[in-house]
Parts: C-alpha cells; structure tokens; sequence
C-alpha cells in the first residue's frame, strides 16, 4: 500500500497554466491571473454556445485550441476578428460532434 498523497488540480487551476503557457506569460500577479480566468470562462461560454454542449478543455482537441486562441485574441482587443479567422475551425468543431452523436445513435438502435 502506497502513502502517496493524491490530490486533484482544480481544472480552472490547470487551465489558467496552461493558457499562460501558451501566451508565453512567465509571470504571476493576480490581476493578470484574475483577468486570464475572466477571459477563459468568456472563452468556454462562446466556444460551448458554438458547439452545442459543454466542451472539453482538459486536453489536446479542438476545443481547447479555440479557448487558447480566443484568450490571445481578447487579450490582444481583436475579438472582432476571432470568428471569422477561426470559422473553418468552429465549422469542423461542430460537424465532428454531430458525427459523433449520430454514430453514438446509430449504434444504440442497432
């Protein structure tokens, strides 16, 4: 038996270092940090209301590329053009879950 003591990350906690990461942000301050985690959760909003359900941001795919491109984007006061350079991107997003749905679906009934 292990003593090894397991504790859970806090998924906004992993998120925030990561999209820092990404930015290339080696610093820490909490208004940069409360700012960052303002601009996440604005980013889940969007990115969910585009795709229809609760994305997953934990890992690789493509919702998490979106979030880290929308936080660069708002970071940067070019949302205005977030959408549009990203449409494909989105497109595609929501194709692959409703392929997935219907796949899931289709093999339900079978």
């Amino acid at each position: 038996m292990s003593d090894e003591i397991v504790t859970e990350v806090d998924p906004m906690v992993a998120l925030l270092a990561a999209v820092k990461t990404y930015l290339q942000i080696t610093w820490t301050d909490e208004e940069t940090d409360a700012r960052l985690t303002e601009l996440i959760r604005a980013g889940q909003d969007y990115i969910d209301s585009k795709l229809g359900e609760t994305g997953y941001y934990e890992a690789p795919g493509y919702a998490r590329t979106l979030l880290f491109e929308f936080v660069r984007y708002a970071r940067d006061g070019a949302l205005d053009v977030f959408e549009n350079n990203y449409r494909a991107l989105i497109l595609t997003m929501g194709h692959e879950r409703m392929v997935t749905a219907y796949v899931n679906t289709a093999t339900d009934t079978v």
